[in-house]
């Protein structure tokens, strides 16, 4: 649906056993802008939306955004109305009986198909809640990964950071023995997460075995945030040097650069590297809030091209900064991702792009849920760079090319990461950041 490329530098945990996260349902393949995400749409309404989209030549872009709005009706045209003639006789009329969910869901992925937009599909309600929950920032869940080692026995591999699993005191290495009243012995991997996500609304009684001890906790799902950005300062030879990791552009990710980046300024540093490699996108609200803690007023951020109208979306706040900031970018840095980094080449005092040229996607997309639970998204608009450049197909190249070796592949550790090693060099060596 997103495409099948895995991200490197997506460090697997216990990658010598397959796991699952048991409520976590992220696809990291997103390559998204989100800006508006419509819900409570029924079937029939979205007919309507698309087949007028398709007659007006709406469809162009590929990003999404999010709004919770309600379907106020369009006049219904002749091609609609042929449509809506064709879909009744077949219901009624052909000799086998027909599931209309099925000749809905059928009519649907036709219309997107024609379309000929990698970007533009059609998502079943599972696909459409891991979708959902990827650029939303947050799950229902009760934080536990687990795996299935040789001995088909279900070990805890990770628990998530002030979950219900963590407060009820569940640790990685306790192994999971029993769900309610069902024994997991024999069963599989996807078997034994299917139970734990099956009813998220009531406490499970998980036994777990530690030591070779067996006891019994109660464990109620709950909203789970997902943490998209992480930080760390890094001491040069003329000053310190911030370091901010964003994974995705989550609907909370705002929040939480905003946050870390406070954290690291009051460690006094004079630089920063901003981490966007193998970011696959998401809103670009987020985006555009997290360009205007930087920015000047009034600076282009990016353009909206719908149709021949092009619009500039301008930094409408005073907050601004003028250290040096390096941009680390990857093949897989896509999106929303590039909206940062192109914005930060063109309307930023002091910025520098590190690392591969990024994916090169400069579309965005419009996403329906519907009151089904299953989703649809297609494109709308092209973004532009501040400079009025379409990245599409092409990417942001970077002012400083440096490839990763197989041994950061194989190992990825900070001492095998010569781009991020590359773009300390330059803060340190290139830059006089003791005069900003």
């Amino acid at each position: 649906m997103f495409g099948k490329r895995k991200f490197p530098f997506i460090k697997p945990n216990f990658k010598k056993l397959p796991h699952f996260d048991c409520d976590e349902a992220k696809d990291e393949n997103v390559r998204e802008i989100v800006i508006e995400h419509k819900s409570g749409f029924n079937i029939v309404e979205v007919l309507i939306i698309i087949i007028i989209s398709i007659t007006f030549g709406v469809v162009i872009g590929c990003s999404v955004s999010f709004f919770r709005q309600e379907y106020r009706g369009e006049k219904v045209s002749s091609s609609l109305q042929e449509l809506i003639t064709i879909y009744n006789n077949i219901l009624e009329d052909y000799y086998k009986n027909i599931d209309e969910r099925d000749l809905v869901d059928a009519a649907v992925e036709g219309m997107l198909s024609s379309l000929e937009d990698p970007y533009s599909t059609y998502m079943d309600e599972e696909n459409a809640e891991a979708f959902n929950q990827t650029v939303d920032g947050s799950y229902i869940g009760i934080g536990l990964t687990i795996a299935m080692n040789d001995d088909g026995k279900f070990i805890v591999m990770g628990v998530v950071e002030d979950s219900p699993a963590e407060k009820v005191k569940i640790q990685s290495g306790d192994y999971l023995v029993k769900i309610n009243n069902t024994d997991l012995e024999g069963l599989n991997l996807e078997e034994v997460t299917s139970i734990i996500k099956e009813d998220r609304k009531e406490a499970l009684k998980l036994t777990l075995e530690r030591d070779g001890e067996q006891f019994v906790k109660s464990v109620k799902p709950d909203t789970i945030a997902f943490i998209s950005v992480t930080s760390k300062v890094y001491a040069l030879n003329n000053g310190n040097a911030g370091y901010i990791s964003v994974s995705t552009f989550a609907a909370n990710t705002y929040e939480q650069f905003k946050e870390e980046l406070k954290q690291i300024e009051k460690k006094n540093i004079n630089s920063l590297i901003i981490d966007v490699r193998s970011n696959p996108g998401g809103h670009v609200s987020q985006t555009r809030d997290i360009l205007e803690l930087f920015m000047k007023k009034n600076s282009v951020l990016y353009q909206v091209q719908f149709k021949d109208d092009i619009s500039k979306i301008r930094d409408s706040t005073k907050k601004q900064r003028t250290y040096p900031v390096v941009i680390l970018t990857n093949s897989y840095s896509a999106s929303a991702a590039e909206i940062l980094a192109s914005a930060f080449r063109d309307s930023y005092s002091d910025a520098t792009i590190i690392g591969e040229t990024t994916y090169g996607k400069g579309t965005v997309q419009t996403a329906y849920t519907l009151s089904d639970g299953t989703s649809l998204k297609y494109t709308t608009e092209k973004w532009l760079t501040p400079n009025q450049k379409w990245i599409d197909g092409e990417g942001v190249v970077p002012d400083i090319v440096v490839q990763l070796t197989e041994d950061y592949m194989t190992n990825p550790v900070p001492e095998n990461d010569l781009q991020l090693l590359r773009a300390l060099q330059f803060l340190e060596e290139e830059r006089n950041t003791s005069e900003n």
